[in-house]
C-alpha cells in the first residue's frame, strides 16, 4: 500500500531550481511504488465546500505574478481520472462530507510544481483536490481519513503546502530559517512523529509562534489532511526539511 504523503512546495520557481530537495523529490518518486493516481490536495485551491477535480485533461494555471518569464512557459500536461474523483466524491458522502464535482479548474502552482518534480513525464492520471482554511483541524484530518481507503487501490494521495509559511516576513538574502519558523517546525515535528493528535489539533494555542508561522491555514491544511489519509498506521518519517527565504519551509513527510 502507498504512503500518504505531504509535500512543501515553497515558492513559484521551486519547479527550475535544482538543491537537495528537489533532488529529494526526484529519488523519492522513483522509490515509492508507482500509483496508479494521485490526489493532490493543494494549498492553492480554496473552497468552502470541498471541490473535487473531474477534467479529462487540465490547464497549467499559472496563478502567481512578478516571475522570471521563463516560469510562465512551465506546462504539466497531466489527464484527470473521472473514475477516481467518483470514487472519492462516493467516499467523502459515506464520511458525511458535502463535495462537488468540478470539470473546469486546472492545475495551480500548489499541485503542478511538486508533480512535476516527482513524476515529469506527466504519465499518471490526477485527481485535484481543493482546501477549507476556516475548518477546523479535526475536520481536515476527517477528510483524510474517509480517502484513506484509495490508497489500497495504487492511490498516492499527496498534501502541498507548508508548514511554516508566512510571505509577509520573507528575508530575500535568507539561506537558512528565523528561530521562530525552526522552532514551530521543531514542535509539530515531535507531535506528528508521535502522533499527537491532541496537540495537533491544538497547535494554534499549543505551538510555538504559530501565528508568525501559520498566519492562515491553507498551507497548513494539506499536511493534517494527509496525516488522516495515514490514520491506521499512524507512522510518520521527515524525509527533509530546509528552507527557502527564511519563512518557508521545504519539509517531506511519508506517512503511513
Amino acid at each position: 500500500m502507498l504512503p500518504s504523503l505531504f509535500v512543501a512546495h515553497g515558492a513559484p520557481t521551486l519547479v527550475q531550481e535544482k538543491n537537495k530537495y528537489t533532488e529529494l523529490l526526484r529519488v523519492l518518486a522513483e522509490r515509492l511504488p508507482r500509483p496508479k493516481a494521485v490526489i493532490v490536495f493543494s494549498a492553492h485551491w480554496e473552497a468552502p465546500v470541498q471541490r473535487i477535480g473531474s477534467a479529462v485533461k487540465y490547464e497549467t494555471l499559472h496563478d502567481f505574478f512578478g516571475y522570471p518569464e521563463a516560469l510562465y512557459r512551465e506546462v504539466y500536461p497531466a489527464r484527470g481520472e473521472i473514475a477516481l474523483a467518483l470514487q472519492a466524491q462516493e467516499l467523502l458522502q459515506d464520511a458525511g462530507i458535502a463535495s462537488v464535482s468540478d470539470d473546469a479548474r486546472g492545475l495551480d502552482h500548489g499541485a503542478w510544481s511538486v508533480l512535476k518534480l516527482m513524476y515529469p513525464q506527466a504519465d499518471i492520471p490526477v485527481v485535484t483536490m481543493s482546501v477549507n482554511p476556516r475548518l477546523v483541524p479535526e475536520e481536515q484530518y476527517r477528510i483524510g481519513r474517509a480517502l484513506a481507503p484509495l490508497r489500497e487501490r495504487g492511490v498516492l494521495i499527496l498534501g502541498s503546502g507548508g508548514t511554516v509559511n508566512n510571505p509577509q516576513r520573507l528575508e530575500w538574502n535568507s539561506r537558512g530559517a528565523r528561530d521562530w519558523a525552526l522552532a514551530f517546525d521543531e514542535w509539530l515535528a515531535e507531535q506528528i512523529e508521535t502522533w499527537n493528535l491532541e496537540a495537533l489539533f491544538h497547535y494554534e494555542a499549543l505551538a510555538p509562534h504559530a501565528s508568525d508561522a501559520v498566519p492562515t491555514a491553507e498551507h497548513f491544511a494539506p499536511l493534517l489532511i494527509a496525516m488522516g489519509a495515514a490514520h491506521r498506521g499512524k507512522k510518520a518519517r521527515l524525509l527533509h526539511r530546509q528552507y527557502q527565504l527564511g519563512t518557508l519551509s521545504l519539509s517531506c513527510w511519508m506517512l503511513g
